[in-house]
């Protein structure tokens, strides 16, 4: 693994702008009044359970919410003074150069072509692709194991074309619209593996119902950095890589992670240190 770090420069302006209040400056940081209350508006997943999920009965919850939870107290919000707003993949630098949003939590991989868009703070999480099999599946132990193997991703991910490409030619690519319907598949053995960030495919299995039926493989297929998307040249980057900071140190980082993606025995990597970004 290769680790890209900060420059000197970087650091120092990263310094100099921790002297800035929590909410001094409106660059790239969307406040408004509600009665007199301020708000902050974030950007995460409503469809990725043990990550960033909007529940029935219209409550958030995952990794990435408590993360942004946190961040915003740390800037100076209460949790009700939170407005939450679905970040699609394909939508989030969109929303963040219009203003839409103060930042974006949403499993949201730190990549140079992202980079030219949007700055990023972080990473807070260092995830992998991996693939999820049934719990009873012992014919999958390596990643060579996939060839011949029915592997499932959603239509017009990436993942499962890399294991084709890279690890297992003969591996046979199945497209679903989303990875409920893989995670369906996968359950009745109509699809033998799914593939994805193995935060995502932790989150899944974590679920109640699924506990115990799946496992993850572990190959570490990639390296996927995840930031906190901010406008481009907002100084929220520093406050909000602060308030990562301090949430490593506290332990708050350790319990989300474990309460999150832990049922389903997911080894995460130690938390990253905040400016380095393995590649």
């Amino acid at each position: 693994m290769k680790l890209r770090m900060v420059s000197a420069a970087a650091a120092a302006a990263l310094a100099l702008s921790l002297t800035a209040t929590a909410c001094g400056s409106d660059n790239g940081n969307k406040s408004s009044s509600g009665g007199g209350d301020k708000t902050i508006t974030v950007g995460i997943k409503f469809d990725q359970p043990g990550i960033g999920l909007k529940t029935p009965d219209g409550k958030y919850t995952g990794l990435d919410v408590d993360v942004a939870t946190y961040v915003a107290k740390q800037l100076g919000y209460k949790p009700g003074d939170i407005e939450w707003k679905e970040a699609k993949s394909a939508d989030r630098e969109t929303l963040l150069q219009r203003g839409d949003v103060n930042y974006i939590v949403a499993s949201y991989s730190i990549t140079p072509e992202r980079q030219k868009k949007v700055d990023f703070a972080g990473p807070y999480l260092l995830a992998h692709q991996d693939v999820l099999v049934r719990a009873d599946d012992n014919s999958i132990k390596k990643p060579q194991d996939l060839n011949n193997k029915k592997l499932c991703s959603v239509t017009g991910s990436t993942s499962a074309q890399n294991v084709k490409t890279k690890i297992a030619p003969n591996a046979q690519l199945q497209e679903y619209g989303g990875y409920s319907e893989c995670l369906t598949g996968l359950e009745n053995k109509v699809i033998d593996a799914l593939t994805t960030d193995d935060a995502i495919l932790a989150g899944y299995a974590a679920q109640k119902e699924f506990q115990g039926r799946f496992r993850l493989g572990g190959f570490k297929l990639s390296n996927e950095n995840y930031g906190i998307g901010v406008k481009k040249g907002s100084d929220l980057k520093a406050k909000i890589n602060t308030a990562l900071e301090k949430m490593v140190k506290d332990g708050s980082w350790d319990a989300y992670v474990k309460k999150n993606l832990g049922p389903a025995g997911y080894k995460n990597e130690p938390a990253p240190k905040i400016g380095v970004i393995v590649s």
